[in-house]
C-alpha cells in the first residue's frame, strides 16, 4: 500500500516537471543553496505554488518526491517504511522534496536522522509557527528559509502574457487594468494560470484551511467562534484593533480565547497580524494591532461588506509586496501611531534606524487628500528620526515640500513593476 502510493507520486513527479509554468522570482536565488549541506525550508500559504516552485528549483536533478497532505503516508508503515522504499522507488536520487512536512508528526526526528546520513533535503509547509518551533529547536542552524506567496504582480503580468512598455500606447492602460484586477482578485496560481472565479476557488480553500488546518490541528472545540473571527478578520483589513474590543465585536466572550484563536489563523498564512510601532518594544507587543491578509482574493471571497474599499486593498497589496522584498512583520515593518493619534501607514526598518515612513492613498488628488497624507510624516519624522517620506499613489507622481520636508509621491504601479 505505502509503496504503490509512492509509486503514485513518483508518476506525479513526471507530470508536474512535464507541465510548463511561470517561473517564480526567486528560483535563482535559491537555487544558490541547492548543494549546501543545510535543510531548504519553503514556506507559504495553501496552494501558493510552493511544489511547483520546488520543482522549478530541481528541474534536471534526480529527486525524491512525497506529500504528506496523503493519508497513505502518515499511516502506513511510518517512517522506517517510508526510508526503506525511497531507495527502491527513485533509485540513485541526490535530492529528496518533502511536501507539507507539517502533517507528518515528529517529522523533525525524520529530517534529522536523513540529514545526518547526508541527505540533501527540501520541505515544504503551510505553516508558520509549528515550523518555525523546530526549526528553532530541532534544527538550529542546519537550515535555510525561504518564504513564498501567492503570484507577484510582476509573474501576474507573466501568466496575462503582458509586458509592460512605456514607449508603446495603450500598454499603461493595459497594466493599470490588469493591477486593478490584481488588486481584487489575487494572485494564487490556479486563479490566475486556470482563470477561475476567484472567489469561489479561494472562498474554498479559506473554509479548508481554517476547518483542516486550525480546527482540527489544535482541536478547536467551538469551530463557529474560530471561523467567525477568521470572516471578521478578513471583512477588516488594514483596520486597528484591540483583542477586547475584537472580542466584543465576534461575540467572544473570552479575550484570552480570541487571542489564542487569532494566533492560529495567524499561524496559517491566511492572516498577518502587524504591531504599532515603538522604540520600546513592550509598548510595541501591549499596542492595538492591525491585520493583512497574505492575498487580496481572500478580501474578496470572505469579506462581509458590501462593497469593497478599495483604499484598504491597496494598501493590503503595498504590504504583501513588501513583505516579498524582505521586510519581516514586526521587526523591520510595522504600522504607527502617535500618542495625539496622527497615523501612518508603515514604519519600514532597516538595522536599528527607521528607514522610511510610507503613507498609502488610493485617490491623492481628491479634495485635501494630499494634505491628509502629508501631514501625519511630517509631524512624526522627527520623532520617529527619519527624513525618507514617501506616499503611495495609484498614479501621481510628484515631489511635495511641507515644513520644509521633501515628501515623495510614487506611483503604486512603479513599485509592483520593479524587480526585486
Amino acid at each position: 500500500m505505502l509503496k504503490n502510493a509512492m509509486m503514485q507520486y513518483r508518476a506525479e513527479k513526471e507530470r508536474f516537471l512535464a507541465g510548463n509554468y511561470i517561473e517564480r522570482e526567486n528560483v535563482n536565488k535559491f537555487r544558490g543553496f541547492l548543494e549546501s549541506k543545510l535543510i531548504k525550508i519553503v514556506t507559504g500559504p495553501r496552494r501558493a505554488g510552493k511544489s511547483v516552485f520546488c520543482f522549478q528549483l530541481l528541474k534536471d536533478k534526480n529527486f525524491a518526491y512525497l506529500n504528506f497532505d496523503d493519508e497513505a503516508l502518515l499511516k502506513e508503515g511510518g517512517t522506517g517504511l517510508i526510508e526503506e522504499y525511497l531507495e527502491e522507488v527513485y533509485p540513485d536520487y541526490q535530492y529528496i522534496l518533502f511536501d507539507e512536512i507539517q502533517n507528518l508528526p515528529d517529522w523533525e526526528l525524520f529530517v534529522n536522522k536523513l540529514h545526518r546520513r547526508g541527505a540533501n533535503l527540501i520541505l515544504t509547509g503551510s505553516n508558520a509557527k509549528l515550523l518555525a518551533r523546530e526549526m528553532a529547536t530541532s534544527l538550529t542552524g542546519r537550515y535555510t528559509a525561504c518564504e513564498l506567496f501567492p503570484f507577484s504582480f510582476r509573474e501576474f503580468l507573466l501568466a496575462n502574457r503582458t509586458v509592460y512598455e512605456p514607449e508603446v500606447p495603450g500598454s499603461k492602460g493595459k497594466m493599470l487594468a490588469l493591477l486593478e484586477g490584481y488588486m481584487t482578485g489575487g494572485g494564487f496560481p490556479d486563479v490566475v494560470v486556470n482563470k477561475i472565479a476567484s472567489s469561489d476557488y479561494l472562498g474554498t480553500l479559506f473554509d479548508a484551511v481554517v476547518y483542516k488546518d486550525v480546527s482540527a490541528r489544535h482541536k478547536v472545540r467551538s469551530q463557529k467562534d474560530l471561523y467567525n473571527l477568521a470572516v471578521f478578520m478578513a471583512s477588516n483589513p488594514a483596520c486597528e484593533f484591540s483583542y477586547k474590543k475584537m472580542a466584543e465585536l465576534t461575540g467572544l466572550k473570552s479575550t484570552a480565547t480570541l487571542v489564542k484563536y487569532a494566533s492560529y489563523l495567524e499561524e496559517s498564512y491566511i492572516f498577518e497580524i502587524l504591531n504599532r510601532f515603538s522604540f520600546k518594544v513592550k509598548k510595541q507587543i501591549n499596542s492595538p494591532k492591525k491585520v493583512y491578509l497574505t492575498d487580496n482574493g481572500f478580501i474578496k471571497a470572505k469579506s462581509l461588506s458590501a462593497s469593497q474599499n478599495s483604499g484598504r486593498l491597496m494598501e493590503n497589496m503595498y504590504y504583501t509586496e513588501m513583505l516579498r522584498r524582505g521586510y519581516e512583520k514586526n521587526r523591520t515593518i510595522f504600522y504607527y501611531r502617535s500618542d495625539n493619534g496622527a497615523e501612518i501607514d508603515f514604519v519600514l526598518k532597516s538595522g536599528d534606524r527607521v528607514e522610511k515612513l510610507v503613507q498609502v492613498c488610493l485617490d491623492i488628488n481628491a479634495p485635501h487628500a494630499m494634505e491628509r497624507e502629508i501631514k501625519p510624516l511630517v509631524s512624526q519624522a522627527e520623532a520617529l528620526r527619519c527624513e525618507n517620506l514617501e506616499i503611495i499613489s495609484w498614479d501621481t507622481s510628484s515631489e511635495e515640500t511641507h515644513r520644509k520636508k521633501k515628501v515623495k509621491v510614487t506611483p503604486i504601479w512603479k513599485i509592483m513593476t520593479a524587480r526585486i
